[in-house]
């Protein structure tokens, strides 16, 4: 019997390639809908066709809405036109795709990367408001028609069942697309050179700058050690709130802040090992519903963890769970201050953490890619 599966996201980077080139060799046709392809080492099976939808908009949150919003009807139209007869596999990104599956038939599948509506709250979107009530009526629809549907973790496990009384969700961790990568030392490093920041003590938060990721904290951390000439903050990334982080550092005129552009993919694990301490933040109005992707590229990379999160997050509890760094509520400036102070001035207690860090991301290789497809295979 053929056998025919389509997958949807919007923003397609190395953790969908792997999961759906882990498909390519148990279907007939397999396709992709999505915004935009970021390969990183290993390139999509060339089994795949793939239908582009406009790209996924990483500016504030009205662009990002937009993209959503466009991206939803352009899936929906490749489903009816397309691939109604397809088995459906849904990333949420866009959010809102998988509530498509209830225009269809056929067995469709769920990734929950982040929990709607439950996100929205980091928008200010409370329980009350009536998007927040509409959306959570169709996940009481939409999740027990699901095949499977998978997620991060169990808190995101536990919230999901909220939806459900079919007790029909598995939790598989992300992992890096770095596994077993020697670290590259300072001396070998190609940012560290360029900037010649050698004797520098990096603390590095690198990613997207939005709303919810609190950047700001790291600019008071900064001023408040800025009579230290060795410690260094890095930032890296892109987002609504670069111009912003940057207009902060130079109105407080700060030398131990640098602000670089979102590195390129082969450029990118040479950045995250410049850094002493990688920097993990979550928006604590929504704790429980993300672990951010990066945080297992750090720990392959061998880097320690300075987590600013609700002490009931996911991610706090990962920290404290392999003993790879400390986290810290949003407000504790001094607390952070003591622990990269500390960090600096101890380096035996520095390589201790980076050692377990390296010993976790072993937890999370690409092996999880194919739990995926084991799986839903076998349903």
């Amino acid at each position: 019997m053929s056998r025919r599966i389509v997958f949807i996201n919007q923003a397609t980077g190395y953790l969908t390639i792997d999961v759906i080139n882990e498909f390519a060799g148990d279907y007939n046709e397999i396709a992709l809908i999505t915004g935009s392809i970021r390969v990183q080492d290993i390139p999509l099976h060339e089994k795949v066709k793939v239908d582009f939808i406009v790209k996924y908009n990483r500016g504030n949150t009205i662009k990002k809405s937009i993209s959503w919003v466009i991206g939803t009807l352009q899936i929906y139209f490749l489903l009816i036109t397309k691939y109604r007869r397809y088995e459906k596999f849904y990333f949420t990104i866009p959010p809102a795709s998988y509530l498509l599956a209830l225009h269809f038939r056929s067995p469709f599948v769920l990734l929950v990367y982040d929990l709607y509506p439950e996100a929205l709250k980091s928008f200010g979107i409370e329980k009350r408001n009536l998007i927040y009530r509409w959306w959570a009526k169709r996940n009481r629809r939409v999740f027990p028609r699901a095949t499977r549907i998978f997620t991060l973790s169990d808190k995101m496990k536990s919230q999901i069942l909220e939806y459900s009384d079919r007790d029909n969700v598995t939790v598989i961790p992300n992992w890096t697309a770095f596994a077993g990568l020697p670290r590259i030392g300072k001396g070998e490093n190609r940012l560290i050179s360029t900037f010649n920041l050698q004797d520098k003590f990096i603390v590095q938060y690198s990613g997207n700058i939005g709303q919810t990721h609190k950047v700001e904290t790291l600019v008071e951390i900064a001023e408040m050690l800025s009579s230290s000439d060795k410690i260094l903050f890095l930032i890296i990334g892109r987002g609504e709130r670069l111009k912003t982080i940057t207009s902060l550092i130079d109105e407080k005129n700060l030398k131990n802040c640098m602000v670089l552009p979102f590195r390129k993919d082969e450029d990118l694990f040479d950045a995250l090992c410049a850094a002493d301490l990688a920097v993990v933040t979550l928006d604590d109005k929504t704790p429980d519903v993300s672990v951010p992707s990066k945080t297992y590229n750090i720990l392959a990379a061998g880097i320690p963890i300075m987590s600013i999160a609700a002490e009931q997050s996911e991610i706090s509890r990962m920290v404290e769970a392999h003993q790879i760094g400390k986290n810290f509520d949003k407000n504790d400036i001094e607390g952070m201050c003591r622990f990269i102070v500390e960090l600096n001035d101890n380096p035996d207690y520095r390589d201790s953490l980076a050692a377990r860090s390296i010993i976790a991301s072993q937890s999370f290789t690409r092996s999880n890619a194919k739990k995926y497809r084991d799986i839903y295979l076998e349903q």
